[in-house]
């Protein structure tokens, strides 16, 4: 079963993406792989090391540990933006743009 949330906070241009969690990174959310997600408007251009931080604060249910590390994610967490490694975009300093689409692939794995 997909589960998916949206999440919503109504201010002026907002930013509005597409989170996507999985390969286990979704059991830290609460096992919902798929999150609209309409970020609020900033000052500042919203980049992927803010959305960290608004993850963490908004959406990351438990054990933050396993998912961010420092200002990034936690090594063994691939990153794609739109599809594209963010290796490839910029990874912390990538500007956000409308509908974008963000997936946190977990590569690390219990046993």
């Amino acid at each position: 079963m997909l589960s998916k949330s949206k999440v919503t906070v109504s201010m002026a241009n907002s930013v509005n993406i597409c989170l996507e969690f999985s390969g286990g990174a979704e059991l830290l959310f609460d096992m919902v792989k798929k999150h609209d997600v309409s970020l609020p408007g900033n000052s500042q251009p919203w980049t992927i090391k803010s959305l960290l931080v608004w993850i963490k604060e908004n959406l990351l249910k438990e054990r933050p540990e396993l998912f961010v590390q420092g200002d990034t994610v936690r090594p063994g967490i691939l990153v794609l933006i739109n599809d594209v490694d963010w290796e490839l975009m910029g990874e912390l300093e990538y500007q956000l743009e409308e509908n974008d689409r963000i997936v946190f692939i977990s590569t690390l794995h219990g046993g």
